[in-house]
């Protein structure tokens, strides 16, 4: 079975995190450099990642402050 994208891997974990508790509405996501590090990619997938999550209505990106938790996030 081939891997997944990064972006794709990115976006389970944080939805995983989302659901089990661990990441709650308003908290503070690490920044795209401390993504890229952590997955070993470089910035795009990571931005492509938050991009979709942010239209999913996981998170909310707000430029210059971050990336955080949505306050509803979906079911």
């Amino acid at each position: 079975m081939p891997r997944k994208p990064v972006y794709e891997q990115v976006i389970d974990d944080i939805v995983a995190s989302v659901r089990s508790g661990m990441l709650k509405p308003g908290d503070r996501l690490p920044t795209i450099a401390q993504f890229a590090q952590q997955y070993s990619s470089s910035d795009n997938p990571i931005r492509r990642a938050l991009w979709i999550l942010d239209e999913r209505g996981w998170i909310e990106v707000h430029q210059g402050k971050g990336s955080f938790v949505a306050p509803e996030p979906p079911a």
